[in-house]
């Protein structure tokens, strides 16, 4: 019964922003670890940002300095502020959870996370 819908992409030119929005229903963001994956054709699906009950968050690599990832109780929607974007940050984007999670030191694999939503294009041109 848990849906997670995505929605915030688009198409937008290097060194511009996007905000991705994810909204849940039955089901509270607040109550697990949420996650943002990208994933290209062709690609494995990379893990971009993930935050937990607590407020604690991990970004990937490529991504730190450049993205925040944040989540509004009130509207129970999990959101990944975009910045400074480059043509490598193009991808399908995906937002997921697992209950009863904790963020450690290192960004958790896809494989981790039990729910999916259906994922929102970003396209960045050069």
């Amino acid at each position: 019964q848990v849906r997670l819908v995505e929605s915030g992409g688009g198409s937008v030119q290097s060194g511009g922003s996007l905000r991705l929005s994810c909204t849940a229903s039955d089901y509270t963001v607040s109550s697990a670890c949420m996650g943002w994956f990208r994933q290209a054709p062709g690609k494995e699906r990379t893990g971009i940002a993930v935050i937990d009950r607590g407020g604690r968050t991990l970004y990937g690599d490529s991504v730190k300095g450049r993205f925040a990832i944040s989540q509004d109780n009130t509207a129970n929607t999990l959101y990944l502020q975009m910045n400074s974007l480059k043509p490598e940050d193009t991808g399908m984007y995906y937002c997921a959870t697992r209950p009863s999670c904790v963020v450690g030191s290192r960004l958790p694999s896809h494989r981790f996370f039990t729910y999916w939503g259906r994922g929102t294009q970003v396209t960045v041109s050069s």
